[in-house]
Formats: C-alpha cells, sequence, structure tokens
C-alpha cells in the first residue's frame, strides 16, 4: 500500500464546501487510473454522495467537469456558477459530515469503533467521527 495518493482531507473547503477538494481528487485519481482500490468501493457514494446530493448534482456530471478542466480554479467557477446553496446550506452539509456518527447514532458508533478496530486505532479517543478515521488513516492526525 506504498503507493497510495492521498486525497485531501475531508476537512477542507473549496467556494465554501467542505469535502469538495477530496473529491475533486478522487475524481482525478480516478481519471489517471490511480484511484486506489480502498476508495473504489465508495467512489460516488458515501461522503461522494453525501455532498453530491446536497449541490444538486450527479456523479457523472462531476467526472465530466473534472475531465475538462485543467485546475481546481476551473472547478471552483463552475461549481459557483451551478450549484446554489446558501451558506447555511453549506454549513449544515459541513455539520452533518463533521458529525458522522452522531453520539445517538448506535449502528454508526458501533461501524466506527469496529473501523478503528480494523485501522489499529482502537485505543484513539480522539478518533469520534469518521473524519477524524480517514485523517487518522491517512496519517494527518
Amino acid at each position: 500500500m506504498n503507493n497510495i495518493i492521498y486525497p485531501r482531507s475531508p476537512r477542507e473547503t473549496m467556494t465554501g464546501w467542505s469535502y469538495l477538494p477530496r473529491y475533486i481528487d478522487k475524481i482525478r485519481l480516478h481519471l489517471a487510473d490511480r484511484l486506489h482500490p480502498d476508495y473504489q468501493a465508495n467512489f460516488g457514494k458515501g461522503f461522494d454522495g453525501l455532498w453530491l446530493n446536497a449541490a444538486g448534482v450527479t456523479h457523472e456530471q462531476m467526472i465530466e467537469l473534472v475531465k475538462n478542466s485543467i485546475t481546481d480554479g476551473e472547478v471552483c467557477d463552475w461549481v459557483r456558477q451551478n450549484v446554489v446553496a446558501s451558506p447555511a446550506a453549506k454549513a449544515a452539509h459541513c455539520e452533518a459530515m463533521m458529525s458522522r456518527p452522531t453520539p445517538d447514532d448506535t449502528v454508526g458508533q458501533e461501524r466506527i469503533q469496529q473501523r478503528k478496530v480494523e485501522s489499529g486505532f482502537a485505543g484513539r479517543d480522539d478518533v469520534k467521527t469518521f473524519v477524524d478515521l480517514i485523517d487518522a488513516d491517512e496519517k494527518r492526525i
């Protein structure tokens, strides 16, 4: 697994959208046939799907957009022009994503505990959310 190219953290933002830079990185890696198998099962789903749903665009639209752009700035400009969402909606998306699983989500809590064990982070009390788990797994925290 030494050849994994990690996408940006889910915490990074672009044009007010958290997670968008990571999703763009995953698309670019996919288009270059360099998206590691660990990321392929949830490509366009999971957190990608949460962003797509909040933004009101499809996975296919985003793949075409990134495929036909050279820079993140071009993608950012397109999102700014074509994705209509209030700052409150963007903030709600961020909060929903960053807090998964919520303390009252028993199924999600069980799943994150299982994933922590599988990833070797069972003893890390600072890993409380899936975003924390991603950043720990990708060696950012």
